[in-house]
């Protein structure tokens, strides 16, 4: 993995934490989840507060995690919630992290003036055992503490301000002004700060988890479909009057739902030839059947001519596997605004040809899905399904990994935003 640290490919635009009065807050928040504090005078962490560093330090890659369910964090800062998320259970993890920053900015800020915020992303499930417990999972709460209960104490003085207001002799107690006065000087003025944090409850909507292998919840409004291993226990037993079950190695099926929901874009020439999408895919694919072939070729000279060369020495494999012929008789068709039946084309190499609906509220999680399918394609896995990227990364061979993180590094990294818009979005 040192060559992905190196390029920022893992762990990358994290915040650096090496300020000692960060780093003494950061431990009170350990403390207040009853784990040891941290010896580093510096690390990084990432939205939820993760540290890389710590967990490593801990032996520990699940400090923020224990079971995979009621994700905590800890926010030292409201610049965290512009970094990613670099390990989770849940892919709407970041989501959730997102909506809780924004909806209660004004409150974070003040609070993390002061002291350090930490708590536990909480719902009704505490340990994850079959399929059931992933579907009982509606919505989460944000409980929130700070190790000098900052929070508690602005309740409190919410309330003698109420009292001083309302109760027409109230002022006339000094015992009353003297807490208050105490009170204030710990909170600050909550009249223009506020430090109580108004949105903390959020809908679980559609998601993937690393439960099981690897499952995908999508939530539409009469039905909801569970796609993954059918040996995950509780697949297809667990609400099947109201859940659709359908196993992720069915091509077809899986097809046909992403279709049928209208979270596919199926290929036309609008958004074929803008994106050079398919020409991509294509090349991308030759590279991974060459790298399959030799595993010691030398991939520094891989460009557009390179891989034109290698398809044309090896007819027969290209041929066999189909996907490049495919995509080219495609582009072809599109181009000239043929029709395209799907049913022609064999459920195997559809997904090659798609791309998630740009304006579905789901895409991220859409093409996180059809890069299951297309193991070749280093870049959208790399953009929506990292873990698979990183699984796979330690089996490549030495030139094919420098030859992918030049293409990452140089390609997406330096405008991630804008990417995602050329070809997916």
């Amino acid at each position: 993995m040192k060559l992905l640290h190196e390029n920022k490919l893992i762990f990358g635009s994290l915040y650096t934490v090496n300020e000692p009065h960060m780093v003494e807050r950061y431990n009170r928040a350990l403390e207040g989840f009853g784990l040891p504090h941290t010896k580093l005078k510096e690390f990084q962490i990432d939205m939820t507060g993760y540290s890389p560093e710590i967990a490593k330090e801990l032996d520990d890659l699940q400090y923020l995690d224990p079971a995979g369910i009621n994700r905590r964090f800890i926010i030292l800062t409201p610049d965290q919630s512009e970094l990613p998320v670099v390990h989770t259970y849940f892919s709407n993890t970041e989501d959730l992290m997102v909506k809780f920053f924004t909806l209660n900015a004004r409150a974070l800020y003040a609070l993390t003036i002061k002291d350090v915020v930490f708590g536990e992303i909480e719902d009704s499930v505490f340990a994850v055992e079959d399929i059931e417990d992933l579907l009982a999972i509606e919505q989460v709460e944000f409980k929130i503490s700070t190790p000098t209960n900052l929070m508690g104490k602005a309740g409190e003085l919410k309330t003698m301000i109420e009292r001083l207001r309302k109760e027409p002799n109230a002022w006339r107690d000094n015992e009353l002004l003297k807490k208050m006065v105490k009170t204030v000087k710990m909170t600050g003025d909550i009249r223009t700060n506020t430090l109580l944090p108004d949105e903390v409850i959020f809908r679980h909507n559609t998601y993937w988890t690393a439960h099981f292998g690897g499952v995908y919840v999508f939530i539409d409004e009469n039905e909801t479909t569970v796609i993954g291993d059918p040996s995950a226990p509780g697949f297809r037993r667990s609400r099947p009057w109201q859940v659709s079950y359908l196993d992720i190695d069915d091509k077809k099926q899986v097809y046909q739902f992403l279709l049928d929901t209208g979270r596919i874009e199926l290929p036309r020439g609008s958004w074929i030839e803008r994106t050079g999408l398919l020409e991509q895919r294509a090349n991308r694919l030759a590279l991974w059947m060459a790298k399959e072939l030799e595993p010691e070729l030398d991939f520094n000279r891989a460009d557009k001519r390179w891989i034109k060369s290698w398809v044309a020495r090896n007819p027969k494999l290209v041929e066999s596997e189909g996907s490049i012929p495919l995509i080219a008789w495609v582009s072809a068709q599109v181009s000239n605004w043929s029709g395209l039946d799907m049913e022609e084309i064999n459920p195997k190499h559809r997904f090659v040809l798609c791309r998630a609906m740009p304006e579905h509220e789901d895409r991220f999680l859409i093409n996180r899905l059809i890069s299951e399918y297309l193991p070749f394609d280093y870049m959208m896995r790399y953009i929506y399904n990292k873990p698979a990227f990183y699984k796979e990364y330690e089996t490549w061979p030495e030139s094919y990994r420098k030859f992918v993180v030049g293409e990452v590094s140089n390609n997406y990294l330096p405008n991630r935003a804008g990417y995602r818009q050329q070809y997916y979005h």
